[in-house]
């Protein structure tokens, strides 16, 4: 029975918000609420959605500052520079433009954290799509895309998740999962082919030049403004404190929390000194960082209550029996498929640490070895990606300024299709058995 609950306020949820019905902040807050009330869960709900607000508090933080801070640097002007390399580039070519946010997605996904990716690229991309008339979808879109199949390196996330769930090591999951990413990005950049050329055949080629007025800040500033806010003599300062953060992250010097926080303070007090332009900048960012983390905390009652209720527990219960004993041998393959599903509808922790070891459990009865699992269970992240439980996602409509529900609807076949490519290219290299 919970079961059914927990998948009919899933449906709910999906349909309020892809049919645009109902926002995507509303429906995270009172689909739930609904749906455990109807669960007979009245008595314990407000300590649910409490702990959902606090497990998620760490990342909303991070996800504040890092607004805050790149929204500076976009400011200063640290990537005006990157802005005129690529528009001399491009030359105004919308299909240059998506294939050239496909790369650079790519590029900035080795740092493994799906925020500094989308705020950098979106930031370096946004002006261009703006200036052409492009679909921001696209934008959205695309960069997801290449997060999603970068986001299986081992210091992203979800591998390491593998790797200690079921006690394996690098070599065993990552490795050999490599050409089938390589071929998942060729994927990406085939899709970014597609969709540029759609967009070239709509706009044209646009005979356009860089100019240092190109607004790269909030839509509340007038373009008049920008000359007062850019830092160019401050241009290899932010360079190196952005760099050093990077570093910091990768090496997990300090919370992500805290490194963001320093380095907004730091950046904030060297670029502006004086405490009315602090304010200024900060009101700049406030309404797009609001936008944001009042999603992820209320994306938190909707964790809260789905895990407080027993309802993940049971879905993945539900989803692992309806696999049949005869399809024991073929496992992998079921695991590939089924992990765009599992990891939709659930956190990577729930799915990881919860459904992953019983699955691999399973496997062993019929000699399949638990790294082939592992490696398989990875094959959905491009699809978990667009799942509402993943706070980064709602940071990247935010920031390109289009709904959740379009954006699902239009990533989604993409999202899927990249799954479907690494899966066929990891059962074809051996990388899986079927």
């Amino acid at each position: 029975m919970l079961s059914i609950l927990g998948f009919m306020m899933i449906i709910v949820f999906m349909y309020l918000i892809m049919s645009n019905r109902v926002s995507a902040l509303t429906a995270l807050i009172l689909v739930p609420i609904v749906f455990a009330l109807i669960g007979g869960f009245a008595g314990g709900l407000g300590d649910m959605m409490l702990k959902g607000i606090s497990d998620i508090a760490p990342t909303g933080i991070m996800l504040l500052f890092a607004i805050l801070y790149f929204g500076i640097m976009i400011d200063a002007g640290l990537f005006d520079p990157i802005i005129k390399q690529i528009l001399t580039f491009v030359k105004g070519d919308p299909l240059k433009i998506v294939v050239g946010t496909a790369l650079l997605t790519m590029m900035i996904s080795l740092d493994g954290d799906g925020t500094t990716t989308y705020m950098i690229t979106i930031a370096a991309m946004l002006p261009l799509y703006k200036r052409l008339g492009m679909n921001p979808l696209i934008l959205a879109g695309v960069a997801m895309l290449g997060s999603g199949v970068m986001n299986i390196i081992p210091w992203g996330g979800p591998t390491a998740r593998v790797l200690t769930s079921l006690k394996l090591d690098t070599s065993e999951v990552f490795t050999p999962l490599i050409p089938a990413m390589i071929l998942g990005l060729l994927w990406v950049i085939f899709v970014a082919y597609v969709l540029g050329k759609r967009e070239r055949k709509r706009l044209g080629v646009v005979d356009i030049e860089y100019q240092s007025s190109v607004k790269t800040t909030s839509e509340t500033s007038a373009a008049s403004e920008a000359p007062s806010f850019k830092r160019p003599s401050l241009l290899w300062f932010n360079f190196l404190l952005t760099v050093v953060l990077m570093v910091a992250l990768v090496t997990n010097l300090l919370p992500l929390p805290i490194l963001f926080m320093t380095a907004f303070a730091i950046a904030l007090m060297v670029n502006y000194p004086k405490l009315k332009e602090q304010q200024d900048r900060i009101s700049a960012h406030a309404g797009n960082a609001l936008s944001v983390i009042s999603m992820v905390f209320a994306a938190g009652i909707f964790t809260g209550i789905l895990s407080g209720t027993k309802m993940v527990d049971a879905m993945a219960n539900s989803l692992v029996s309806l696999i049949p004993d005869s399809m024991g041998p073929h496992l992998p393959i079921i695991t590939a498929i089924t992990s765009m599903p599992f990891t939709f509808f659930m956190s990577n922790d729930a799915y990881y640490f919860g459904v992953l070891p019983i699955i691999a459990e399973a496997a062993s009865n019929y000699g399949i070895d638990a790294a082939e699992i592992g490696r398989a269970s990875l094959l959905g992240q491009p699809v978990h990606l667009l799942s509402p439980l993943v706070p980064s996602t709602y940071l990247l409509v935010g920031m390109v300024g289009v709904t959740f529900g379009d954006h699902q609807k239009f990533t989604l076949k993409w999202a899927i299709g990249t799954t479907i490519v690494m899966t066929i290219a990891a059962v074809i290299l051996g990388i899986i058995s079927f």
